[in-house]
Parts: structure tokens; sequence; C-alpha cells
């Protein structure tokens, strides 16, 4: 693996704005998945914020993550992960998310830590971090975050189900409930099963509802 330093990064790194929303973007269709994507503009208040953190191998842009803060510091959310093509496979994105993790812990000690996804992988990594699954219910009931997903593919999947279920799985830590080391609950062929589950449920419904209209 190239070096790569995983920083917090600032208003100096404004110029790699464009390239992290590209390839976010990029990354959504080729995966086919829900990813919200942001604006270069988005990802600079999250600069001057100290709320970003990025990866980079010298001079080149190697990953990214950033920080939202939601119901006056009550939740924290990790969003945005994302880690450049020439650097994937390497375990960068797993190292991203601890340095987003940690970071976020120290800087909000009183929040609870949350995330929905789609990616098994990134699953596995909030489950090492001591994440559990959740219901959307036990999420933040701010509009504000659930209005960010509106760019995502699954979007329509989410207003149908009255935001309570999509095809993404909510993810919480919080600092209070730490879960001991034995409570091992990641399965990635029983997640995988679940998502095939929900996915033809809710393709099912949605069917559905245009047979009756």
């Amino acid at each position: 693996m190239k070096q790569v330093d995983i920083i917090i990064a600032d208003e100096s790194h404004f110029k790699y704005s464009q390239e992290i929303c590209d390839v976010i973007s990029d990354s959504a269709k080729v995966r086919g998945t829900g990813i919200a994507r942001r604006t270069p503009e988005y990802i600079h208040a999250k600069m001057e914020n100290k709320n970003a953190i990025i990866a980079l191998s010298g001079d080149r842009f190697a990953g990214f993550c950033y920080i939202e803060v939601w119901g006056h510091e009550k939740y924290v959310a990790h969003s945005g992960l994302i880690v450049h093509p020439d650097f994937r496979n390497q375990g960068l994105a797993k190292k991203i998310k601890e340095f987003t993790f940690n970071y976020s812990l120290k800087k909000y000690p009183a929040s609870k830590v949350f995330g929905i996804t789609t990616g098994l992988a990134v699953m596995k990594i909030n489950s090492d971090l001591g994440y559990k699954p959740v219901t959307f219910s036990e999420l933040t009931d701010d509009p504000k975050f659930w209005a960010g997903c509106k760019t995502c593919t699954n979007f329509d999947i989410l207003t149908a189900k009255e935001y309570k279920m999509c095809l993404c799985t909510g993810m919480l830590y919080d600092p209070t409930k730490k879960l001991k080391k034995k409570e091992k609950w990641f399965n990635k062929k029983i997640l995988k099963r679940l998502k095939n589950i929900k996915q033809t449920m809710i393709t099912s419904n949605k069917q559905l509802l245009l047979w009756k209209k």
C-alpha cells in the first residue's frame, strides 16, 4: 500500500472538493446503490468546521469522510465515506472510518453515533467499532438528515415506507451502552440474506401499489 496520511481536513483542502464529489457520484453509478450526493460547497463547510477527514498520498486524494451533527449534538453521523479507485482493496476505508469514529468521540463525547448503509463491508467495519443494528425509529428524527437522502436512488422507497424502512440498514453506537467483546452480532451471510429479503419485500410492495393504481 502506498503511504497514505489520514488527517482532519481544513480550508487548505478545498481544492479536492470537486474530486471528492465526482468520486462519490461515480461510485454510486458503478455500485448501483444509494449514495447521497454532495456539492463542493457542502464539502467546504465540513472542512471549515473541522468535521471532515481526508486521506492523502502526497498530493493525491485517496479517501474522505465527514461528520454531521443532529439534534443539538444528541446524534452524530459519519457520511460520505469514500476511497479513490486507485487506493481501494487496501484496507483504507476501515482506517478512515476508525479515524473518523475516534475523532468524533473526542469532539462529541456525549453523542450517539449512527449511520445508514447498504454496504456489507461498512456494516462489518461498524460492527468491529461497536455499532449495533437498529430500527430507523432509534435514529435521529431531524428532517434535515432525511432530506439529505433525496439524491439517493432509493429515496422513493424511503418515502413510501414513511421513513421507517429502506434498503439501508440503520446502525447505532451508544457510548453509554458499549457492547461486550463477546457480543458479536455481525454475520455476513445472514445479513446478506436479510438484505435480499428486505429488497424483495419492498419491491413487491411497490409493484402492488402500481398495480392498484
